[in-house]
């Protein structure tokens, strides 16, 4: 069936009263929409369907007796103003009367809109007269707005007429005044979604660079220049063709988007949530495996989105200064190419990019620059013209541009705004043809927020802050990057470090494998080149170690010390590792991760100076730790109490737990004991550690504690960071666990600290020892496949070290805590780390003879947790 076949179906009703051929009309709409989709043009599809809105909404008009009624008309407003509807967007009206209607005729109305709504149609409508039209523009620039693109359906032009001219008179909205209102609207549309369009889960028509974005300019030029065809900015010269040609693309683009959107989710939905984006992925013809054909549709959207951005800022600024008339000094000469105007780069004549190295030398201009803040809008279309110009080769290829890259790379004033301008405006994608592979990508994971260059480029802002006079937070890196005599390694290690991605492979092997290809070409020394290979290549290393690692062990830090061989490989990787956490996820970046890479490079420093001496090292640290603890408690506790305790806990606690730590743990084990040494000894604190709360359990060891206690804490939305297990020599339990809440900080309510606290008592004093855990899996999750894996590495000759990797399932932690009691384990240690929607936990444990396991053992267990993790999964 075509759209001709639909409109004569509708026109063939006879009666307002049969509703149901209303809705099988409006039934085969949506049949032919979805039918259609994957061989029709998608602008014919929108456009489409408002025709055939237009169609069944004029016949109703006229079957419910309001045709003829004088002095009224249903206008469409909104989006269906503009003649353009997605399969489920809404249908907004307006129905315009000269005066209050009459209960006849309201009761029409009523019949008329009662009719839509039966046929299940989202109208959102409003009855006013042009009095009400115009107090309402007044109030309201959404109001305003979807007047500027009303259209009349059916009734009364004249009256139609009036009311636009009311409306759009200077005196409701003057264009300055709608401009800046529009403007305004814009920037906080934006900062709802922090001002970047790299969302997990997108709004295809609010995020920037979206629908919105393109629309925005539509309702300036329709209010300021009376145009209703956005072909005319090209002759009012805010457009080249070309321009406008590709704004018209990207919106079919991302129309097309929205369109297969909608029929996935059956209703109108403009989020691509998780939910749907395979299934969206598939009906625009991406065919791999669901998480390869997400990650290519989106890539796609993200390289739509960053166009759309760069037309719109271009035109918007153009808007501001024409309709504004914001006056323009001639500014501060910078060159014979370039002037300053009000902090903005402007050029002086329209041949600045004479070839691709002008790119270059202009980017040295901007960082020689400190007082300009941004581009003007001749400048940004020169340089995306530029940038299409010479395309024919990627610039890597001339040696002039080479080598005017490397002194952009040892100018860390560059990585300021002329970074910003490289990133936003594809030079980078000229120049490296590795950088352009990696535009847009995406990974269809909760870990990775950004796509690969939108994270790149934030890493790089992150390490350039550290050489800056307003860095407080980071002063080792501060410290380590002022003492740089080639920052230029730093920072291309930081270009490079993902570059690899998306190849199939180890990317970082790959990324490395790059450095070597880019340092011939740009004449770095072979030892330049291989510190900024090996940094590529190992710049996970260091977070591994941190966070899947006991870094309190011996051998854990003289193999990371031996593997960096040296304090400057240290540092470069230390401040390398910190930007790339802190660029990888804005929720992830925590005091707990900050704790523990800052232990592991003060441990791996010492080590380094003392000759790999760690075990000696650690005792030292040991020693001084019982030091300062006792100072603390000098004047609350004897020296032979504190003595007596402390000498059934290893010299490992000393080194792991800070002074401060010791002498809490002490002092509340102490008064404890001396009031109730039987009971079990709960205890929560917000003072000891700035990564989280911390929570004591101190009395009788027990099977399947931990599970008990990770069971309660997991039902109370609590996520636990670290897990210290001692047991005693006379077989008490001595734990110490860092949990933070929902938004990754500390236990602030000591209300909530004491309901924890009597949660865990009551749970332990239970007969039994299950916990019911109600939380149900996020909707997010249920879309994500991790595969559970389970591996096994030495500890030391009486501890295994099991790395466990799966869903971030409720629970999880308590199932594992009940396998390990069913194999008789001892739990020693826990390191519990959230990668998005993986759970990458640690556990350290020793079989029922207090001995490592044996290869049948690890294998009985590994087979055991799989089946029963996948078992709890698939009835989640």
């Amino acid at each position: 069936m075509d759209l001709q076949t639909l409109q004569k179906n509708v026109t063939a009703i006879q009666d307002l009263s049969d509703i149901a051929s209303f809705k099988r009309c409006v039934q085969d709409c949506y049949t032919w929409l979805n039918d259609s989709f994957s061989s029709t043009q998608v602008d014919d599809l929108v456009t489409g369907r408002a025709d055939f809105v237009d169609t069944l909404l004029t016949h109703a008009w006229t079957l419910s007796g309001l045709k003829d009624v004088p002095d009224l008309s249903l206008v469409a407003v909104g989006g269906y103003g503009r003649g353009q509807l997605q399969p489920y967007s809404d249908i907004d009206l307006l129905i315009l009367s000269k005066k209050t209607l009459k209960p006849a005729v309201g009761d029409k109305v009523s019949a008329f809109i009662t009719l839509l709504w039966d046929c299940r149609l989202d109208v959102g409508q409003a009855v006013r007269t042009i009095k009400d039209c115009v107090e309402q523009a007044k109030l309201d620039i959404t109001v305003a707005t979807n007047i500027v693109e009303s259209r009349c359906l059916i009734g009364s032009e004249t009256l139609f007429a009036a009311m636009l001219e009311k409306v759009n008179h200077k005196r409701v909205w003057s264009s300055k005044d709608f401009f800046s209102a529009k403007y305004e609207e814009q920037k906080q549309r934006h900062s709802k979604f922090n001002d970047t369009s790299y969302n997990l889960e997108p709004n295809v028509k609010e995020n920037p660079g979206c629908l919105r974005d393109i629309q925005s300019i539509g309702w300036v030029a329709k209010k300021h220049f009376k145009e209703y065809d956005g072909y005319e900015l090209v002759g009012h010269g805010y457009f080249t063709e070309q321009e406008h040609q590709e704004l018209i693309n990207c919106r079919s683009q991302l129309w097309r988007i929205r369109f297969a959107l909608h029929l996935v989710a059956g209703r109108s939905e403009n989020r691509l949530l998780f939910d749907y984006q395979a299934d969206v992925a598939h009906k625009l013809g991406f065919n791999d495996s669901d998480k390869k054909s997400v990650e290519n549709m989106m890539k796609g959207f993200f390289r739509i989105v960053r166009r759309v951005t760069e037309l719109n800022t271009m035109l918007l600024q153009r808007f501001k200064v024409d309709i504004l008339n914001t006056s323009v000094s001639s500014g501060r000469t910078l060159n014979d190419d370039f002037v300053l105007c009000e902090d903005k780069i402007s050029p002086r004549h329209q041949h600045v990019f004479k070839q691709p190295e002008d790119v270059f030398t202009f980017l040295e201009l901007v960082a020689n620059t400190p007082d300009s803040k941004g581009l003007d809008f001749e400048c940004i279309r020169l340089l995306r013209n530029a940038r299409r110009e010479f395309s024919s080769a990627y610039w890597v290829e001339y040696p002039s541009c080479r080598e005017a890259f490397m002194r952009l790379m040892k100018n860390p004033a560059f990585f300021n705004l002329g970074w910003d301008i490289m990133h936003l405006h594809g030079i980078l994608q000229a120049y490296l043809p590795q950088w352009d592979n990696v535009v847009g990508m995406m990974q269809f994971d909760l870990f990775h927020a950004y796509t690969v260059d939108e994270h790149t480029y934030r890493l790089v802002k992150f390490i350039a802050h550290y050489f800056s006079p307003l860095n407080r937070a980071f002063p080792r890196c501060g410290n380590i990057v002022k003492n740089l005599d080639k920052p230029e390694l730093l920072f291309i290690a930081g270009i490079f470090h993902d570059i690899g991605k998306g190849r199939g492979g180890d990317h970082s092997k790959l990324g490395a494998a790059d450095v070597i290809e880019f340092g011939e070409k740009h004449g770095l020394s072979s030892d330049d080149t291989a510190m900024i290979s090996w940094l590529v290549e190992s710049h996970l290393l260091m977070s591994v170690v941190a966070q899947r690692r006991d870094i309190y062990d011996p051998e854990v830090i003289n193999d990371f010390a031996s593997t960096v061989k040296s304090t400057n490989h240290l540092n470069l990787l230390y401040a390398l590792t910190l930007a790339d956490i802190r660029a990888t996820n804005d929720n992830l970046w925590n005091d707990w991760k900050s704790s523990l890479l800052k232990e592991l490079y003060v441990l791996t420093t010492n080590a380094l100076e003392n000759g790999l001496q760690c075990q000696v090292t650690l005792f030292e640290r040991a020693e001084q730790n019982k030091t300062d603890a006792r100072e603390l408690l000098v004047e609350k506790h004897s020296a032979e109490a504190i003595s007596e305790l402390w000498q059934r806990l290893d010299n490992s606690y000393f080194t792991r737990f800070k002074p401060v730590q010791i002498a809490w743990h002490t002092s509340v084990i102490l008064q404890h004991t001396a009031q109730n040494a039987d009971s079990w000894l709960i205890k929560m604190s917000n003072d000891t550690t700035k990564a989280g709360s911390e929570l004591l359990i101190y009395g009788k060891d027990r099977p399947a504690m931990f599970a008990q206690i990770a069971s309660v804490l997991d039902s109370s939305n609590l996520s636990i960071l670290d897990a210290h297990i001692a047991i005693t020599p006379d077989k008490y339990v001595f734990d110490s666990i860092i949990v933070t809440d929902g938004q990754n900080e500390k236990i602030a309510n000591d209300k909530r600290l004491k309901r924890i606290e009597d949660a865990i008592q009551t749970q332990l004093e239970k007969p039994t020892v299950k916990h019911d855990n109600n939380r149900k899996l996020s909707r997010r999750l249920k879309q994500l496949n991790v595969p559970t894996k389970v591996r096994f590495f030495s500890a030391s000759d009486d501890a295994t070290l099991i790395e466990l990797e799966a869903l971030d399932a409720p629970g999880l932690l308590a199932e594992i805590g009940h396998i390990f009691v069913d194999f008789n384990l001892t739990l020693r240690l826990a390191k519990i780390s959230t990668i998005g929607e993986r759970a990458e936990d640690i556990f350290i444990v020793s079989d029922e003879f207090d001995q490592a396991l044996n290869t049948e053992l690890q294998l009985a267990l590994k087979k055991q947790i799989i089946l029963q993790l996948d078992q709890s999964e698939n009835h989640s």
